[in-house]
């Protein structure tokens, strides 16, 4: 399964250059327009100059050096030198030096800050038959990655602590909000892999200011805490996810049974959390009001074959135990880091009954 994932992302990629190459022209100039460059350098607080390599062209030259066979900054700007020259411009001088510096003064922030406003822009036009039944869902994912051994990458993003001194590596955690819809990042955030406030929970409450009421955030079973389901209900956010069986276990006998194994049970405020002071701890609720249901997995090759969806959609007419099932297998395309979210059509289609 991963090997044929792999072999899939690598056809689209190759599909993408190839497209590239024949239209002949700087890469996803229909989304990277000069205003949304303009105001993400604003937003990041960086200076720019009237020049050949402005900003934008700049990301554009980059992008056609990633994304070309020959990835020779010679190259890139070659290509840049076709695309002015055809559209009656002076050619600018074949020299990479420029480039090479114009690229160097964009900081790292503004590369995330343009991905993150393409995929806003993204999302807001998206079709409303990719939407899951007229609404919007969102995932959030995490993951870790290394990077050298620096001292400064030490002080920034120290190795896991228990590893001796200089038998680790720099590690930083990643989070990332992502529309089911088009499969654009919307928000991202980076903190340290431990310590207090850098876990995954800490890190989605710093990025869920981008939803809205009515949105619906679909995420695994870490995020299916107390805390996060009723902080995200008060939002006007609801919330699908699998059931933390280290922390809960679902008892189909008890609560407001809505059909075999589908209740409606009364989460009881936990005896204290962590991340809130004891004055917002005593005002929130003693209970909170969720439906559990249990799936079963028939799609060949997974190993689960039940899973115990958690959500904060009760009414069984307007969402069905079916429906929970195949938005809930539609998560699985965010671990495997599928790019193709193409429509709700494609998404939602098998490997999970009632």
């Amino acid at each position: 399964m991963h090997r044929y994932n792999r072999g899939r992302f690598r056809q689209q990629v190759q599909h993408l250059r190839r497209q590239f190459v024949q239209d002949g022209d700087l890469p996803f100039n229909d989304v990277l327009s000069e205003d949304l460059i303009t105001q993400t350098l604003t937003a990041v607080g960086v200076p720019w100059i009237d020049r050949i390599f402005s900003p934008l062209v700049t990301l554009w030259v980059f992008l056609s050096q990633v994304l070309s066979i020959d990835h020779s900054c010679r190259a890139a700007v070659a290509r840049l030198i076709a695309h002015r020259v055809s559209r009656g411009q002076k050619p600018c001088s074949a020299k990479t030096g420029a480039y090479c510096q114009a690229r160097e003064r964009l900081p790292e922030k503004f590369f995330s800050a343009v991905a993150c406003s393409v995929g806003r822009t993204l999302d807001a036009k998206a079709k409303h038959r990719w939407l899951w039944k007229g609404r919007r869902v969102y995932m959030f994912d995490g993951t870790t990655v290394t990077m050298p051994d620096t001292p400064k990458n030490q002080r920034a993003y120290p190795q896991v602590y228990n590893q001796q001194p200089g038998l680790g590596f720099p590690i930083a955690r990643l989070g990332a909000i992502i529309s089911l819809s088009c499969g654009a990042i919307l928000n991202l955030g980076v903190c340290r892999y431990a310590g207090k406030g850098q876990g995954e929970v800490s890190l989605l409450r710093k990025l869920w200011d981008i939803f809205g009421p009515g949105d619906i955030l679909l995420t695994d079973c870490l995020l299916a805490n107390w805390a996060t389901i009723l902080l995200l209900k008060k939002r006007g956010i609801d919330f699908v996810g699998r059931l933390n069986k280290s922390n809960r276990t679902a008892d189909f006998r008890r609560g407001k049974r809505l059909g075999k194994h589908d209740h409606i049970v009364h989460w009881f405020k936990p005896s204290s959390i962590r991340s809130l002071d004891r004055q917002t701890y005593q005002a929130l609720p003693e209970y909170l009001t969720v439906r559990e249901t249990l799936i079963r997995v028939t799609q060949p090759g997974f190993r689960t074959k039940s899973v115990v969806v958690v959500t904060t959609l009760l009414d069984p007419r307007q969402t069905t135990k079916e429906e929970l099932g195949t938005l809930y297998r539609a998560r699985w395309n965010n671990e495997i880091c599928h790019p193709d979210y193409r429509s709700s059509e494609s998404l939602y289609e098998g490997g999970l009954a009632a």
